[in-house]
């Protein structure tokens, strides 16, 4: 930019701004009057929180406007300003704020590219500001075109992302000296999302550009693979029916009313995943907690201590084990059905106290004493698991400890919330064991402990719940990407390798999270047996397959986080129950509960 007047002329656009997208007139200085050049001051890091600017009235979207198909029911839902000032949504046609006020026409080009980033000065919130680009024709204008090829010309789909990724890195870095030239640098590789960072005085402005039609290029657990597509944050899961509309101009006004829904129910924007955007609203409660010298901060990563032995996989394993029903479990079965913990790992990580701060090692009967203690503090154990033959535990459920075997002991390592577990009665799912039965020669345990993520769940457990009361599909989906993604990259160091992020690697955290689910499922398990004479016929992670009779309940009846919830229900025919009859192994019980699932599958809840 050379001055004002290139700001006020902005793109030389025509002087009469379109009606913007939520159907309102625009204000007069819409597109052909421009803010002045923002201050030094006004150029915040990405970690810094201002407010939005203020907002602009928004009416609903013209009728004119709405697409011919039938309308998705969250877009119905109102579009707030919550995000105006710290996020744009550019189409082909158009830029705007979230809440749908037109600024601009076409973003044609680099140079106007830069223009629009210069004179929107947004602002982050809770994560660096950001532009979004949505319709490839958008990208398409900026020379952001990539051809990888048909799913046809490869063997794995996992070929075909890898190839467009690094297409899309070549042609994004070819296409930005321009933005290079005017004083912005890259962080990073470009991809689907393009960090930006200039250097303003003793000032720094920071922004992400988005590029929606190629968040699929990008892959981690977070947005699934494997053939098929999985949640994409907050753009939504295609195969689940909530990813934006097709149109450029719905799927704008949608985009804008999620990136709103986000900075008001999260207080922040969304991350490019969903296991960034638990960290965000994690590190949003960390810089309060910090100015106010208040509630717990959590200063450094957990990694897993240097320990001989360490479990191969998860640290604490989610249950996954099945059998073959019996007479007694096929008589008067009438369905099958599934019940699954609600927002389980959501449940625990908000009640669970966990360790953090300085860990000490300790060996023998020291080890032993801590574990024995009235409340045994955070840590790992090295123990000997009996052999569970020798024990009357119910033939009808997994074993309490997966790394457990029936005709021989085990040694392992276990973290406090299996050590409680084991040593519960086995009516609540535990095995009854004394400390003692577990022969404890080593622990690491931690100095401190505290509900650290109690003040993270809550504002996710409310967010899910004005989600659920709305009805909103796409934002409930969003939110439990959210928090499984963020539990899920605990153990991974390589997600945090910034300084400034290392305190969200805490691997022991998921362990301990992934084990109470675990023993809660277990202590429910038992409570249906009694009150039912129904045993599973299946587990997996937190999720209950069953046998069931005519009217035979399970699910429980409270909303509260972590109890359960029918998942799945089947009315089983005599084909279904032959085939339970028949099963002679449990690969057999499996394919015999999917092919139920796949015969009935509009039932699924």
């Amino acid at each position: 930019m050379s001055g004002i007047d290139d700001q006020i002329a902005l793109f030389d656009l025509d002087p009469e701004p379109e009606k913007p997208l939520n159907g309102s007139a625009a204000p007069e200085d819409t597109a052909t009057e421009a803010p002045p050049p923002p201050a030094k001051d006004d150029l915040q890091s990405a970690d810094a929180d201002t407010a939005p600017p203020d907002p602009v009235d928004v009416a609903d979207i013209d009728e004119a406007e709405k697409p011919a198909t039938e309308v998705r029911p969250w877009e119905s839902l109102p579009v707030t300003e919550d995000a105006d000032g710290h996020a744009i949504i550019v189409t082909a046609a158009a830029t705007y704020t979230p809440s749908g006020v037109r600024l601009t026409g076409p973003v044609d080009s680099i140079e106007k590219l830069d223009k629009l980033l210069h004179w929107a000065a947004l602002t982050p919130h809770g994560l660096t500001a950001q532009v979004w680009f949505v319709g490839i024709d958008s990208c398409s204008q900026l020379g952001w075109s990539i051809d990888p090829g048909s799913e046809d010309d490869v063997d794995d789909l996992e070929q075909l992302r890898q190839r467009a990724a690094t297409e899309l890195t070549q042609t994004i870095t070819a296409s930005l000296p321009p933005l290079i030239a005017a004083g912005w640098e890259l962080r990073g590789d470009p991809g689907y999302v393009i960090h930006l960072i200039r250097k303003v005085g003793k000032a720094t402005q920071m922004v992400d550009l988005v590029l929606e039609p190629y968040v699929w290029t990008y892959w981690n657990k977070d947005f699934g693979w494997g053939n098929r597509v999985g949640d994409m944050g907050i753009l939504g899961n295609p195969a689940a029916g909530t990813y934006l509309p097709d149109d450029d101009l719905p799927a704008a006004r949608e985009l804008g009313r999620r990136l709103a829904w986000s900075v008001k129910h999260l207080d922040t924007l969304p991350g490019p995943t969903p296991a960034r955007t638990g960290a965000a609203v994690l590190d949003k409660i960390r810089r309060e907690r910090l100015r106010t010298g208040k509630g717990i901060v959590v200063t450094a990563g957990g990694p897993i201590p240097p320990i001989d032995g360490a479990p191969r996989g998860d640290f604490e394993p989610a249950a996954g084990w099945s059998r073959i029903p019996d007479a007694d479990d096929l008589e008067g079965a009438t369905a099958l059905v599934t019940i699954d913990q609600r927002a389980a790992y959501l449940a625990s990580a908000g009640m669970l106290s966990f360790g953090y701060g300085r860990v000490r090692n300790l060996l023998g009967v020291d080890a032993a004493a801590a574990a024995t203690s009235d409340k045994p503090p955070f840590g790992i154990w090295r123990v000997t698991l009996p052999a569970a033959g020798q024990y009357a535990l119910p033939e009808k459920l997994p074993l309490p400890h997966p790394a457990m075997l029936d005709d021989q002991p085990v040694q392992t390592w276990i973290t406090t919330i299996s050590l409680d577990g084991l040593c519960a009665p086995i009516a609540d799912g535990g095995m009854g064991l004394d400390v003692d039965d577990l022969d404890i020669t080593e622990a690491w345990v931690y100095e401190e402990q505290g509900r650290a993520l109690d003040k993270w769940a809550k504002v996710l457990r409310e967010a899910r719940a004005v989600a659920a009361e709305t009805g909103d599909a796409a934002m409930k989906r969003f939110l439990g990407a959210c928090y499984k993604g963020y539990v899920g990259r605990m153990v991974n160091p390589d997600m945090w390798t910034a300084t400034r992020m290392q305190h969200h690697h805490q691997p022991l955290w998921r362990a301990a999270i992934m084990a109470h689910c675990r023993w809660r499922g277990r202590r429910v398990a038992m409570r249906i047996a009694r009150e039912t004479g129904r045993w599973p016929i299946r587990t997996m992670t937190d999720s209950w397959v069953y046998l069931v009779g005519e009217g035979q309940t399970l699910a429980d009846d409270s909303d509260a986080l972590g109890k359960m919830v029918l998942e799945k229900h089947v009315e089983l025919t005599d084909e279904m129950l032959l085939a339970f009859a028949e099963a002679e192994t449990t690969h057999e019980v499996r394919l015999a509960i999917a092919a139920a699932h796949g015969a009935d599958h509009d039932e699924e809840q």
